[in-house]
């Protein structure tokens, strides 16, 4: 039997261990700690001038945070809410929408696109082929990227005749060669048949649904919230006026159904890490968020089921607006089939982005940067990404 002596003795030694381990456990970096300092040395390698990421598990935001500036001039700090253009990521914008039209019954993914848009889509190529609407989600279409892909009059023969430069020689379908040009193309297709301006629809239908801030058109936005883009230049920063340009001037003559590319379908969003890790989470959960449905899980699903797989080094496994990354998480579990991460990334005017989750485990990253130096051999975004993903992810 126990003395109180002994008692008193055993209860002390547990108290110092249970003192020792809770002093341990205040010692060791959070998960949200380290992943600071992850990001911060990437900022630091890659001289950014800001990086705002989020990341998700389990259906919840579980870390956000920014750093570095928003505006270089002024060294005002990044903010979680400040919002960014996120390039290509809008490709997916595009697309989640046009499926709305495929849920309701008024369109279908293997509608040719000539019957959507009003005039005759071939490919001069091959001109008794239908290019559909799903070659175009899925960069299938043989449509070839001209420099002004901000207007339709290279695809319209009306203008151009055969327009035999804006296609590849190559059988629609059959190919796969990434387009802006046709998704300004979709994002045009989307305005003629909704009957609602194209930077509307996607606002109102997507982003304000799932109760989010951002949109394509300046004008409609705060701009005191825009993160500022910056190109690196002849060794120093440049501001990208051109990230964030207004299109009034060009409102007086736009022409419905055919000046949708105006507000950039395939690159135009503008909105913060936070409300773009919401979006991805209903990507992630096939279509519905919080109780809200945006697409089927039908449609989500066929978002991120690949249209074209890997047939050569280098080609893209793509899926409609959304695409597979091979080889770009640094975790063997997620490079083999079966068991990619969907997303997608963007860059354009000196900034770059990434949205990415892994379907089989229910983690996602997005992380935007207004402005960073190349380091020769590394990719930015995928350095960035790996980082985030060993310091919260990574068991």
């Amino acid at each position: 039997m126990q003395t109180n002596r002994s008692i008193m003795r055993n209860s002390k030694f547990f108290l110092a261990i249970f003192a020792l381990a809770m002093l341990l456990a205040a010692c060791s970096p959070s998960k949200e700690q380290l992943t600071d300092v992850a990001i911060k040395e990437v900022l630091d390698e890659f001289q950014a001038v800001g990086i705002s990421a989020a990341v998700v598990q389990d259906g919840k935001i579980v870390y956000n945070n920014s750093f570095g500036y928003k505006n270089l001039e002024t060294k005002t700090p990044l903010a979680n809410d400040d919002v960014m253009r996120i390039a290509s990521i809008s490709k997916s914008f595009t697309a989640t929408s046009l499926l709305q039209l495929v849920d309701k019954g008024i369109i279908s993914l293997d509608d040719d696109v000539s019957d959507l848009i009003g005039f005759k889509i071939r490919n001069p190529y091959f001109p008794d082929d239908t290019i559909t609407l799903r070659m175009v989600l899925s960069h299938t279409a043989s449509i070839r990227d001209k420099e002004d892909y901000f207007t339709l009059d290279h695809l319209n023969p009306a203008v151009y005749g055969d327009c035999e430069e804006s296609y590849f020689q190559y059988r629609p379908g059959e190919g796969y060669n990434y387009s802006n040009m046709g998704l300004n193309l979709a994002g045009t297709i989307l305005e003629k048949v909704s009957g609602v301006r194209f930077d509307d629809y996607v606002r109102e239908n997507v982003i304000w649904k799932l109760g989010l801030y951002g949109g394509h058109n300046i004008d409609s936005l705060d701009a005191s919230k825009f993160a500022l883009i910056y190109s690196r230049e002849n060794g120093e920063y440049l501001l990208s006026e051109g990230a964030y340009r207004s299109r009034a001037d060009e409102m007086p003559n736009y022409i419905f159904g055919y000046s949708s590319p105006i507000f950039s379908p395939t690159g135009g969003v503008k909105i913060s890490a936070h409300d773009l890790a919401v979006y991805m989470m209903m990507h992630m959960n096939y279509g519905e968020y919080n109780g809200i449905r945006i697409i089927s899980e039908e449609s989500a699903k066929a978002m991120q089921t690949p249209v074209w797989m890997i047939k050569n080094e280098g080609d893209e496994q793509y899926a409609l607006c959304l695409k597979e990354f091979v080889d770009y998480i640094d975790d063997e579990k997620y490079n083999v089939p079966g068991s990619y991460p969907v997303g997608h990334t963007g860059g354009a005017y000196g900034l770059n982005s990434i949205m990415i989750w892994s379907p089989a485990d229910g983690w996602g990253i997005v992380a935007m940067t207004n402005g960073y130096t190349p380091v020769e051999g590394k990719s930015f975004l995928k350095t960035l990404t790996n980082a985030i993903y060993n310091s919260y992810i990574k068991e």
